[in-house]
């Protein structure tokens, strides 16, 4: 069950993102507090990323300092009632930056238990640059709600656009899981044949 393991590893490194979904309220003190525990929390859960290099953990880490400066300290009102675009355009950022820069995020979770000698397979990186895609366009779809929730039309509930947020990190933890398994299995066909031939 090393996908399960995977995904568990993968949730950690949103577990701020996914405490700041969760808990952020409507308020600025919410707010306030929400920023505090996932600035902690990203330090906490991503250390050993963050020592590692870790472009998404350093752009969480970077994020929630910036929450915990801009709401927390500074109050501003602004940022606060922006927070949801600012967020969700934020870790879209962080993703695309990491595709453009040729480093896909996932290629770093990916390596964490891989030999050397795999980590530049040619394989490997057409994989983790298309999961690191398929994510960046989950999280293009959460700006574009954010972007939505401001136009004056009618708009849905707001327990519609938290299953929507919800279900853009879902999506990408199933599709992810689902495509690292696929994969391992076609390796070992592959291998299986090759070493019945």
């Amino acid at each position: 069950m090393r996908e399960l393991k995977d995904t568990g590893v993968l949730l950690l490194g949103f577990l701020p993102w996914l405490l700041f979904l969760f808990f952020s309220g409507h308020s600025m003190e919410s707010l306030e507090r929400i920023s505090w525990v996932c600035l902690a929390a990203s330090l906490t859960f991503g250390f050993g990323e963050l020592r590692s290099g870790y472009i998404l953990q350093w752009g969480t880490l970077l994020f929630f300092t910036g929450c915990v400066v801009f709401v927390g300290l500074l109050h501003v009102v602004w940022v606060a009632t922006h927070m949801d675009l600012l967020a969700n355009a934020s870790l879209a950022g962080i993703i695309w930056a990491t595709l453009f820069a040729g480093r896909p995020f996932a290629l770093q979770y990916a390596r964490k238990d891989l030999p050397k000698e795999r980590w530049n397979d040619p394989r490997l990186l057409e994989g983790c640059r298309f999961i690191t895609l398929v994510w960046a366009m989950l999280m293009s779809v959460s700006i574009g709600i954010s972007v939505y929730r401001r136009i004056p039309v009618p708009q849905a509930s707001e327990q519609i656009y938290f299953a929507i947020s919800l279900a853009t990190i879902a999506g990408g933890v199933i599709f992810t899981t689902l495509f690292k398994r696929q994969k391992r299995l076609q390796r070992e066909k592959l291998a299986r044949s090759d070493s019945l031939s």
